[in-house]
């Protein structure tokens, strides 16, 4: 049984995510942890990942460096960062190797590298692994398509003070989902912040708003302000393991697939 469970690797592993993530894959039936990574120098390589995690010795040990233990894994299951991504979904595909990648704040040229790279390898890329919000996101898309343009779209997001990146991958992707359902370039109508006179409302303007407090974990409010009523939809996230959740099922699902890009809308089987 245990030589048929999915062998995965974890980078960032000793971020918030990826703690959460090895730790779900302890308890999980259909995969277990074969590799750990974070940074070059990171202070706790060379340990074992459940000394820090408080799970007792796994057998694993943290490394500074994806090449060390590629060969151990199936599949990557990557919460590094915007650019430590790229670089692994290089080292992924050049072993053969499947890998899930749920960084945010990926640039447009990195996204081109990405999505040039995932060619010669399975890749699940998504800015919200959450079941929840992929769920929303296809809400949104026939929503944003039935109210056409008569509604007002403005989306507010919430996080955590330490969050880097500003507005969220998920409030950019409900932003684009809307946009495409409206034949809209969010490029040309997306509003992040407002200040001073500006004027009356335009018509097709999409506007985002970011809010960093304390240690929410996420949420998303979406509002379609039209004349005598609104709609709102909201998505809150009451810890991280939804998200590790969704990636772990991710790397369970990309094992039969064909090499390419993929997002969660395909793994969860909502495309149209």
């Amino acid at each position: 049984m245990v030589n048929d469970m999915v062998k995965a690797i974890v980078t960032g592993a000793a971020g918030r995510m990826g703690g959460r993530i090895i730790t779900l894959i302890r308890d999980s039936e259909e995969i277990t942890l074969a590799g750990a990574v974070e940074q070059k120098g990171h202070r706790l390589a060379g340990t074992d990942v459940g000394d820090y995690l408080g799970l007792g010795k796994t057998g694993v040990i943290l490394e500074d460096d994806l090449n060390k233990c590629i060969d151990r894994g199936d599949v990557v299951i990557d919460f590094s960062s915007h650019t430590a991504s790229v670089d692994n979904l290089r080292i992924a595909a050049q072993n053969n190797k499947a890998i899930v990648i749920g960084s945010t704040g990926i640039t447009p040229d990195e996204m081109e590298q990405i999505a040039d790279a995932s060619r010669g390898a399975r890749c699940v890329l998504a800015p919200n692994m959450s079941v929840g919000v992929n769920v929303m996101f296809k809400v949104l898309k026939d929503v944003a398509g039935i109210l056409g343009d008569g509604y007002d779209v403005e989306i507010v997001e919430a996080h955590h003070n330490q969050k880097k990146d500003a507005p969220s991958g998920t409030a950019v992707k409900m932003a684009e989902t809307i946009a495409d359902a409206l034949g809209r370039d969010l490029e040309e109508v997306g509003v992040y912040g407002r200040k001073g006179m500006i004027g009356a409302r335009p018509k097709n303007e999409i506007g985002i708003q970011t809010v960093r407090a304390g240690d929410i974990v996420g949420e998303h409010t979406v509002i379609f302000g039209g004349i005598g009523e609104r709609l709102e939809f909201v998505h809150r996230a009451h810890s991280r393991d939804n998200f590790a959740r969704g990636a772990i099922r991710a790397a369970v699902w990309l094992m039969d697939k064909d090499n390419g890009l993929y997002d969660m809308q395909d793994v969860l089987g909502l495309k149209n």
